[in-house]
């Protein structure tokens, strides 16, 4: 089995609003920041079938998946490359569209990063951002790091929250050279698995759930594990474990 946690079962939800939001032209030049194992590259290069699409992110596990699954699919027009977009130095002005799911909020200085991700792009080229909304409004942030640990506290610096406040984002858009910056609201569930034992072992493959029981000892892990089991017990349902969440789909455009 794979160590990859897989981003496109939790988010096909997500992706159908995110692709309908994106967009992409038969003509388009796609940039894909975070772009993980490739599934909204390789969308965004079927629609653009007389442009290109560009996938980058910093896992080399992901993007190597990436490439495997583009070449399976013989798409001709698509191109994955290790990369950190807040310092990349892309072609300037190359492209006409920038998406991003959920790839944004880990910047450590998100207004350089836009800028830069910005300088890459067409003057009055779009935008196109999922990103999560507060950790309070996600149930699978919030039930299962309580079954996890007694620490509530939102994480400081960047985080997967770290874009939630709209009047923040639309400041660092701003910040960065884009306008015209707009938030449509994303209510839809996430999907761990077809049971709670799938969901069990998919839930410890995210970062952030597995470093908080990675911090406990052993009998206390072992409490945490069962406290997580009840809690995916109790999400399970006839289609499979789904928790509640919400997001936004930011959409701006860069300044001429």
């Amino acid at each position: 089995m794979s160590d990859l946690f897989d981003y496109d079962a939790e988010l096909r939800l997500h992706n159908e609003v995110f692709r309908a939001a994106a967009r992409v032209g038969p003509h388009d030049h796609v940039l894909d920041i975070g772009c993980g194992t490739g599934q909204s590259t390789r969308e965004a290069a079927r629609a653009a079938v007389d442009g290109s699409a560009l996938g980058v992110d910093l896992s080399a596990p992901m993007l190597e998946r990436a490439r495997r699954l583009g070449d399976d699919q013989g798409l001709a027009n698509v191109t994955f490359q290790e990369a950190d977009a807040q310092v990349h130095p892309f072609p300037p002005e190359r492209f006409d569209l920038c998406i991003s799911r959920f790839g944004t909020m880990f910047f450590a200085d998100p207004v350089a990063a836009f800028t830069n991700i910005g300088r890459a792009l067409r003057p009055a080229a779009r935008l196109v951002l999922l990103v999560w909304q507060e950790r309070d409004r996600n149930e699978w942030a919030t039930a299962i790091r309580r079954s996890l640990t007694a620490a509530s506290a939102t994480p400081r610096g960047p985080n997967p929250f770290s874009l939630a406040d709209p009047a923040v984002t639309e400041g660092i858009l701003a910040a960065a050279g884009f306008a015209d910056v707009g938030f449509t609201d994303v209510h839809q569930p996430v999907y761990y698995g077809a049971d709670s034992a799938t969901a069990f072992d998919a839930v410890l493959r995210l970062w952030e759930f597995k470093d908080l029981l990675a911090d406990l000892d052993g009998a206390a892990a072992q409490q945490a594990r069962t406290r997580l089991r009840t809690t995916l017990d109790a999400h399970h349902t006839d289609g499979g474990v789904y928790f509640d969440s919400r997001a936004w789909i930011v959409t701006a455009r860069r300044r001429h």
